[in-house]
């Protein structure tokens, strides 16, 4: 798919989506239902000056239409295990977002792996956000920490807690812990 149809394809779901016509569409943005349905159909290219009165018109950041993942028109909901890609967010704990297909849902999973820490009296900085987490161990033993109370998790165990508590978790054992933690944000909306 080039580019022209994919941008055009988000339009035209962003548009359906707001319950708009091609017709109301071009008197917000000053362009031709004509214009605008070639456009949504991959066969016309389009100035980024009207593409910005496009997006400003259906409420979607200019940026979000020339992101590869933003349609769950045509967004491979599935995420692959090849096409993880593992970020570190500290020398001992890597992370994989699960999210598949578009940004719209209020879940986001991830997958952590925790690498054994040199010194098992280490304490992990405390943090909290807005939401719930889920955390579920796949392998190995996980230590959570939730308001000063430490518990000792293993493989298959899980915990669900508000967010806004203060919370974090390490690896104290001698092997690899792989998680599951799945954050649940409060809607945007």
């Amino acid at each position: 798919m080039n580019v022209n149809t994919a941008i055009g394809a988000k339009v035209k779901r962003r548009r359906t989506d707001k319950k708009m016509t091609l017709k109301q569409l071009g008197e917000q943005t000053g362009l031709s239902v004509g214009f605008l349905s070639q456009f949504e159909r991959g066969l016309s290219s389009i100035a980024l000056d009207s593409l910005e009165k496009i997006a400003r018109v259906l409420e979607t950041p200019l940026s979000e239409l020339f992101e590869e993942r933003t349609s769950s028109l045509y967004a491979d909901p599935v995420v692959h295990s090849i096409d993880l890609r593992f970020d570190s967010i500290s020398d001992q704990i890597f992370q994989s977002s699960l999210r598949g297909g578009a940004g719209e849902f209020q879940m986001l999973p991830k997958l952590y792996t925790l690498l054994p820490l040199a010194e098992e009296n280490t304490m992990p900085e405390m943090y909290s956000h807005e939401g719930e987490e889920f955390i579920y161990i796949l392998e190995g033993v996980a230590t959570f920490f939730l308001e000063g109370r430490a518990m000792t998790l293993y493989a298959g165990d899980s915990i669900q807690i508000n967010s806004q508590k203060e919370h974090n978790w390490m690896n104290r054992s001698t092997k690899i812990a792989k998680i599951l933690a799945v954050n649940l944000y409060p809607s945007q909306t």
